[in-house]
Formats: C-alpha cells, sequence, structure tokens
C-alpha cells in the first residue's frame, strides 16, 4: 500500500497551495481529486470555441508590497498574465440608476468618492484610514504579539453593518460602499466586519483580471508540486476516511483501494468530509450535529454569455447593479430579492480587441429557488428547471443591459447563453446547497462558526474557505495556518515576506 506523508482531500486553492507549501518543504504529498479536472472553484469548461471560468473574476492587492503580491510570489504565481484593472474605476456601482465609481488608492477611492458626498468628506478619509490599517494588521497570526491578534479577533466579533452604521451618516452612502460586495454575502446581523473591510480593503488597493483561463493558477501550482515530487491525482473520489487507534489511518479511494499517510488535510466543506469517518471516539456526535447545523451563505445564478463580435466595447472594470437601495438586505430570501442585483464581469480579450467576446452574469441564488430539484443530476434535471434558468437569465438581462454600452438591445449582441446555478456548483464543489462563501462566519457566534484548521481527529485538518476567510486572499492566507499545524509557523512561512508596509 502506497504511504505518504500527508494525503489532501480536495484540489480546490487551497489544497494545492497547502500541497504546495508542504512539498516545498519536502514531504510526500498526494492530492486527491474526484472530479476529472483539478481547481475546484478555478476550474473551467468549454463550450464549442469558448472557454470559461467556473468561479475566478478577479482579484485584489497584486501590486508590489501588497498582501496578495507577497503570498502569490511564494506560490510562484505572479509570472502569470495578470491584467490591471482602471485604477480610476475599477468596480461601478448603479443604485436606482446612478453610477458610483470606485478608484484604486486609499485617498484617491475617498476623494473620487467625496465628489457626489461632499457632505461625507471626513467620514470618507476615515473609512479609508481604517481600511489601510486593516492592510498592515494583513499578516497577524503569522506569529505577530497577542495584542496583535486580539485586534483582529476583536474586528472578527464586530457587526460590519454597524460599523458603517457608526461611520457613516448617510444611508445611500452606506449602500454605495457596500455595493461591489457581492463577493461576499452581506448579512446585516451575521457578518463580521473585519471579513468585510479585508476584502475590500485588497481591492482598493489595486483590482487585477487574469488574461486567459482561470486554470493557468492550477496549472503552476500542480506544475510545482511536481517538480517537488508531489502528485495530484483526479478520478480519486475519497469515499471512506479509515479511523484506527484513535486517529486516521487510511482513506478509502472509489470504495475499492486505500492509500496511508501521517497527516490528512480536507479542502472540503467539513459536512462533506466528516461523514466519511465512521462514527468512534474521535468525532462525537456533539461535533458531529455542530457541523450539520452550521449555516451556509447563498448560492449565486451564473451566466456566461458569448458576444457576437464588435458589439459591446470591452470594460476593464466590473459593474454591480441594484434596482434599490437597499444593498444590505440580499442575505435573506424574499421574492422581491431575486434578480433584483447583479455583478456584470467582463473577459479580457485574449487578443488585446476593444470589444469583449464573453462577459458574466451573476446574481445570488437562494436554495429555496431550486429545492425542488434538490435530488437531481447536472444534466439531468428536467425542462422545468431549464425554464426557470431561461427566466432567471432573461430578468437578468432585464436588470443590466441598460448599464452595459452595446447592450442595450441583448439579442443583437448575444450570440449564445450558458447558465449555471447554485445546483450545479452544489455538484462541481462539494458545498451544500452550492454555498458560494462557504460556511456562514457570525459575529455574535464567533467561536462556533470561525472554524480552527484542527478537527477532534488528531492527524485530520481542514482548509479553504469554510475556516475563517473567503476569496483568493483568505484562503491564500489559511494555507499557511493549516499548514503550521503540521510544520510550526515559523517552518511554515520560511521564503514568505510578511512584513508589512505603511
Amino acid at each position: 500500500m502506497e504511504k505518504y506523508d500527508v494525503i489532501i482531500i480536495g484540489s480546490g486553492l487551497g489544497g494545492l497551495q497547502c500541497a504546495y507549501i508542504l512539498s516545498k518543504h519536502g514531504m510526500k504529498v498526494c492530492v486527491l481529486e474526484k472530479h476529472t479536472q483539478p481547481g475546484g472553484c478555478l476550474q473551467t469548461f468549454r463550450r464549442g470555441n469558448h472557454t470559461f471560468d467556473t468561479g475566478f473574476h478577479y482579484v485584489g492587492g497584486l501590486d508590489e508590497g501588497q498582501a496578495l503580491h507577497r503570498l502569490f510570489s511564494y506560490f510562484d504565481l505572479m509570472h502569470l498574465p495578470w491584467l490591471r484593472m482602471d485604477e480610476n474605476c475599477f468596480d461601478e456601482v448603479f443604485i436606482e440608476g446612478k453610477s458610483y465609481r470606485f478608484a484604486n488608492g486609499y485617498e484617491r477611492f475617498a476623494e473620487t468618492l467625496s465628489e457626489q458626498f461632499p457632505h461625507q468628506h471626513k467620514n470618507l478619509h476615515d473609512y479609508s484610514m481604517f481600511l489601510r490599517e486593516i492592510f498592515e494588521n494583513i499578516f497577524v497570526g503569522f506569529g505577530k504579539s497577542e495584542s496583535e491578534k486580539h485586534y483582529v479577533m476583536s474586528l472578527f466579533s464586530q457587526s460590519a453593518y454597524d460599523f458603517l452604521k457608526n461611520a457613516i451618516d448617510d444611508p445611500l452612502l452606506i449602500n454605495v460602499l457596500s455595493g461591489s460586495s457581492m463577493k461576499m454575502e452581506l448579512n446585516q446581523q451575521t457578518l463580521p466586519l473585519y471579513i468585510f473591510a479585508q476584502i475590500n480593503s485588497s481591492f482598493i488597493q489595486s483590482a487585477w483580471r487574469l488574461r486567459g483561463n482561470a486554470s493557468q493558477i492550477t496549472d503552476s501550482l500542480i506544475k510545482s508540486i511536481e517538480s517537488n515530487g508531489g502528485i495530484v491525482r483526479t478520478n480519486a473520489e475519497v469515499t471512506r476516511l479509515v479511523e484506527e487507534n484513535h486517529k486516521i489511518s487510511a482513506v478509502e479511494i472509489n470504495v475499492e483501494e486505500r492509500l496511508e499517510a501521517n497527516f490528512y488535510i480536507a479542502d472540503t466543506h467539513p459536512a462533506v468530509v466528516i461523514p466519511l469517518i465512521d462514527e468512534g471516539v474521535a468525532i462525537r456526535k456533539i461535533y458531529r450535529k455542530r457541523i450539520n447545523n452550521m449555516a451556509n451563505t447563498f448560492g449565486m445564478f451564473k451566466a456566461n454569455i458569448v458576444l457576437k463580435e464588435n458589439t459591446v466595447p470591452y470594460l476593464n472594470r466590473n459593474i454591480f447593479v441594484y434596482e434599490k437601495n437597499n444593498v444590505w438586505e440580499y442575505a435573506d430570501y424574499k421574492p422581491e430579492n431575486i434578480n433584483a442585483c447583479a455583478m456584470v464581469s467582463f473577459r479580457a480579450p485574449d487578443d488585446g480587441s476593444a470589444f469583449a467576446r464573453n462577459i458574466d452574469i451573476l446574481t445570488p441564488m437562494y436554495h429555496q429557488e431550486v429545492e425542488r430539484w434538490t435530488d437531481t443530476v447536472s444534466g439531468r434535471r428536467g425542462d422545468d428547471y431549464l425554464s426557470y434558468k431561461n427566466q432567471k437569465v432573461e430578468a437578468c438581462l432585464n436588470l443590466i443591459s441598460g448599464y452595459v454600452p452595446g447592450l442595450a438591445n441583448p439579442s443583437a449582441a448575444i450570440d449564445r447563453i450558458y447558465t449555471s446555478t447554485s445546483l450545479s456548483y452544489r455538484d462541481y464543489t462539494g458545498a451544500p446547497d452550492g454555498s458560494a462563501f462557504g460556511i456562514r462566519k457570525d459575529c455574535n457566534q464567533l467561536m462556533s462558526t470561525l472554524l480552527s484548521p484542527r478537527t477532534p481527529e488528531p492527524n485530520l485538518f481542514l482548509t479553504g474557505q469554510n475556516l475563517n476567510l473567503h476569496g483568493m486572499l483568505g484562503v491564500s492566507m489559511t494555507s499557511f495556518f493549516t499548514c503550521a499545524e503540521i510544520l510550526g509557523m515559523d517552518k511554515a512561512t520560511i521564503g514568505l515576506e510578511i512584513e508589512t508596509k505603511s
């Protein structure tokens, strides 16, 4: 039987980054992926002559000296064809038909919005300086002092919405500042301030697209892992975790094959991995119940749109459209919230053309919308499901078409449309109900919703977006916390520049 130092379940960003770190330190690593293609949310798929990304759109903080630049330099990802987005307007938010532009740089961000909110100039400046402070403490936990760690945890235990209400006394501006946050679930009651601030801070620093497919990230990481002696296996579904002597002793693959390791890391939702372990001494019923009862964030509906040539100009920014001034109300399922907001993301033309060939439209999707198809599988959900998807994409096009140049008449500009729902996401990533951002972190119940990499099994660890932070930056940081459980933080971060700069 093959024996490894570490077996990693799942080949999403977190799993591959853990494999990179551990193999770089000489450990024999094996990554297991149940699907035919590695990458998780970084997977790509092809339809006709066009390739689409599953979940990747843009990243923040990739300029020299910024957090993601340091992390991606460590993972040898800076050689990829990164494209800086419009520094004067990387995100454009439309609320009730009016445009608000987000500029890069803390000062420029505040000054740009102050032109439309002159009475909020001081508040915008103070808000931007708070986001700068978040950046300066971004690597807290990587060997920093207890007082610095306490600072970050205090922000986790604060409500993002309550902070905004205290910092900004104009309700419209609160919604504007939150309007590009469709990369998280804006829940008034639960969203921790740190998550909101850390994500927005990174994009205000700098915003970037990747020219070409997101699978370039996956391919680069796998190439490095293999050069370090590790392997990545696809079509290798873990069907059981074998427990012996109060720890995991082996994984069972596709029911019939077993592999052994000293350590195991799960880059999957905890509610997916824990049932793979037979009930025993380590994983008690109370822990299983806690994991199964954790609330998850909503999913996303996505329309991948192929445009006719020379019809829609390429915009080097994202567009966010809201029917009403109620950005913070979409976390909850209500009939009036369905299809009432959307994000438009442009794929950078491979040939540098001035016109786009592909755009993605995303809108929140609630489990209640697709609940009747829960027990179906992709490609076999029936005509009613196809009809619902068609109605949803039509509603999204009606919402955004007036805000995208060249798309005022969708039928004249669109060649074809491919759609996916939260159920598609569930089937390909294993996220319960197709949750887009993993487990819902609750600032009021921090200790029960902010998971540690450790599990009751002493040699089984967790990684990925379900632990503390989601997104490219959050998952990249979390991979080091997971590997530190095996290597120790000092050793895990060798080669990673973690000193912050003002």
